[in-house]
């Protein structure tokens, strides 16, 4: 379904991949939506000054320069949206209603090595919610509760939404006596890629004693499906105010997930995000039997990322990789499409002195909102049946001054019609994405 581009890490899907996008897409707009979400768009370059200020990704901006004269800034194609979108509130804040829920699905460019569901173009669908000075903490469970939604109405494995909460981790290193909270931040948020020996010796090369290292790993073992997480924690005997904050928020957020959607969410105290602006929820996303492919939705809370020097814009939001899952599902052979074209019906063309009589079947059809085409030749019927099986068109419609009449080339049955009152089944009036029946394949 996806063509290799010559250029690497710049995806181009075959008109069936295209479809999925489509579905996932339309799906997450519908439910941003029926939450209430407004859509933006911010432009897609942004002052390098103002991206590098936030996070560790100054060697994965693309600059952008003018080929003739010189630059009147030194600008750069944004990493993702959530930095944009920040500034565009400072910028508009007197002509925006507070709090803010906005939702956001555009492209942006990462200059990261290409490999298996990371890419340099790629398509984000955020959802943020803003506040003026203080924003409540119940919106942290609500991105939860909004993306698990979306996954349960596409056709794909379940998901499970993992939490932490930043004031958690820092509130730990903290309670160890750590000096270097960032360094360790980096550190753990490298655990699934390159393991618990790895990050150990990274952690004391960052100056902790091994007992501090040790400490921060068990605390990164901890999963719990509830908050019996909270106890887990205590029982390390680490005390700080900070992580007791962090404990009572995170347990608030997954006990709100769990009473809208049991299950879909897991503390996951080794989540960290890399990203500096966060500052309390977290949340990484992990598609049930696929999790070797890593996270498919991502964000969290930031209180302090947008801000005038006298008002603060607290926020909280969480982004789908859309381009990330629609490489999952694709790849792995998880979905199936009915057809790669819109089309329901292929109307015939007798001969081209009739293609009028074609035409006037389309119109009615298309008026009536079912999807159609005329053949482009007058061929023997045999042909115009074979292109239609080729695009996977499963009605065939045969105008005819005795009386029209329409085929399902899959069955071969033809039967009498009127293009003001026939109608396809649903199930064939738009191409449909499903669950593919024979995929079975877990993590490898």
């Amino acid at each position: 379904m996806a063509v290799k581009a010559s250029l690497s890490g710049f995806p181009e899907w075959l008109p069936d991949g295209r479809l999925v996008e489509l579905q996932v897409l339309d799906t997450a707009r519908r439910v941003f939506e029926l939450h209430g979400f407004t859509s933006l768009e911010t432009r897609s370059v942004e002052p390098i000054d103002v991206l590098l200020r936030k996070g560790e990704i100054d060697k994965e901006v693309y600059a952008v320069h003018r080929l003739h004269g010189d630059d009147d800034g030194r600008l750069a194609l944004h990493f993702d949206l959530t930095v944009p979108f920040a500034r565009y509130i400072v910028e508009n804040a007197g002509q925006l209603a507070f709090p803010l829920r906005r939702y956001q699905i555009q492209k942006v460019w990462r200059g990261e090595r290409p490999q298996e569901g990371r890419f340099r173009e790629f398509t984000q669908a955020d959802i943020d919610i803003i506040d003026v000075d203080h924003l409540a903490g119940h919106h942290d469970a609500e991105m939860a509760i909004i993306m698990a939604e979306v996954f349960a109405s596409l056709p794909m494995p379940p998901t499970i939404i993992c939490l932490n909460n930043r004031k958690v981790l820092e509130g730990f290193y903290r309670g160890l006596g750590v000096d270097d909270i960032p360094a360790v931040l980096r550190a753990i948020d490298k655990l699934d890629k390159i393991g618990r020996e790895k990050v150990m010796a990274l952690l004391v090369e960052a100056g902790l004693r091994p007992d501090q290292a040790t400490a921060c790993l068990d605390l990164a073992d901890i999963r719990a499906a509830d908050d019996s997480f909270v106890e887990r924690v205590r029982a390390l005997g680490v005390s700080d105010p900070l992580l007791d904050q962090g404990l009572a928020e995170l347990a608030e957020v997954i006990r709100a997930v769990n009473r809208d959607h049991p299950g879909a969410a897991l503390v996951d105290l080794h989540v960290a995000r890399g990203l500096d602006y966060y500052t309390g929820t977290v949340y990484e996303t992990q598609v049930v039997g696929f999790e070797d492919f890593g996270s498919i939705c991502s964000g969290g809370r930031y209180d302090s990322l947008a801000s005038d020097g006298r008002t603060t814009y607290p926020g909280v939001g969480i982004s789908l990789g859309v381009t990330r899952l629609v490489a999952l599902l694709l790849g792995r052979d998880l979905v199936e499409v009915s057809r790669p074209v819109p089309s329901a019906v292929l109307v015939a063309v007798v001969d081209e002195g009739s293609r009028e009589a074609s035409d006037g079947v389309a119109h009615q059809l298309r008026a009536r909102g079912i999807p159609c085409e005329v053949a482009a030749r007058a061929d023997k019927f045999g042909k115009q049946i074979k292109y239609a099986d080729r695009r996977r068109i499963p009605f065939v419609w045969f105008p005819d001054p005795a009386g029209d009449t329409v085929k399902d080339i899959r069955s071969g049955e033809q039967v009498g019609a009127d293009a003001t009152t026939w109608t396809p089944p649903d199930t064939d009036l738009r191409p449909r994405v499903v669950a593919a029946t024979d995929s079975d394949e877990g993590a490898s």
